[in-house]
């Protein structure tokens, strides 16, 4: 069936973006192209980033990092089993889960898989904010799924870390209502902040923020995929006009550091090149 509006509270979806899925739901019946692409040797590989935040704190924190899981017939469930057992070796003390869930809709099928996985990750504190994809499909399937996994979905808000570190959760930029000094509202005048968000558009409006309030801070997020199909030389296409900026990786600014994680699954198309799937670990000190 042919939508022509998001099923959810997701902006920007059209005629184009939903002729696309409605194909694809079609074409990819059975998830053969996940099948297909698993086959591929090294294709369920997920790498392992860690990146140091220098915050201040009294004791360490590690924070895990997974974004773009996009359950569905593009991604591979080894490729989802491998990032999840990455996570667990790992022993974090926080979980943050960065959104892009699902591709395509959001089924009670995908949504009792998302609590399934997450639920069995042993971490005290779980956290998330939703992407695009997520608030294009009917999204409360997966907050409540998630909900019941033990994780805090957040939006604009702001929630204590650990002494001198509050998580500042900003909505989806693209589709969402961002809305960046809601979320730096309540946050402690002398607190490192660690920012959560989908995408890297929200970079200015978070730099504005500090501007007013200079302290440590970290930006992870995903949503790029690295490109997803890249080259040797660099990703080919990239959404977003921050994201063609910063398409993956580390990037350190006066105020701030951002990591732009390539995230793990597929959307459109099951293949990836030159944009290895990741788990990040942000080592808080």
């Amino acid at each position: 069936m042919i939508s022509l509006r998001s099923r959810g509270r997701g902006r920007d979806y059209g005629l184009v973006r939903g002729l696309l899925e409605a194909t694809l739901d079609v074409l990819y019946t059975g998830g053969w192209p996940a099948a297909l692409w698993a086959r591929v040797p090294g294709s369920c590989d997920v790498r392992r980033v860690e990146v140091p935040f220098r915050a201040g704190l009294a004791q360490p924190l590690r924070v895990a990092f997974v974004s773009d899981i996009h359950l569905g017939p593009t991604t591979p469930s080894a490729l989802v089993d491998r990032a999840f057992a990455r996570i667990e070796e790992e022993k974090p003390d926080v979980l943050l889960l960065g959104g892009d869930f699902v591709f395509l809709e959001s089924t009670p099928a995908k949504a009792r898989e998302l609590r399934d996985r997450v639920r069995a990750v042993r971490c005290p504190r779980k956290m998330a904010v939703l992407g695009n994809h997520d608030l294009w499909s009917h999204h409360e399937r997966l907050e409540e799924a998630l909900a019941e996994a033990g994780v805090a979905v957040l939006a604009n808000e702001s929630v204590s870390l650990a002494p001198g570190l509050t998580l500042v959760a900003i909505d989806d930029p693209w589709t969402g209502d961002a809305d960046v000094p809601r979320a730096f509202a309540n946050v402690p005048e002398k607190d490192a902040v660690l920012v959560l968000c989908h995408s890297p558009d929200a970079l200015p409006a978070v730099r504005a923020e500090l501007a007013k309030r200079p302290r440590p801070a970290f930006y992870v997020c995903g949503h790029t995929h690295g490109g997803h199909i890249a080259s040797p030389w660099g990703p080919i296409v990239v959404p977003g006009p921050i994201g063609k900026q910063h398409p993956a990786g580390l990037y350190p600014f006066d105020e701030l550091h951002l990591y732009v994680s390539r995230g793990v699954g597929a959307t459109e198309l099951p293949v990836r090149t030159y944009a290895p799937p990741e788990i990040v670990i942000v080592a808080v000190a």
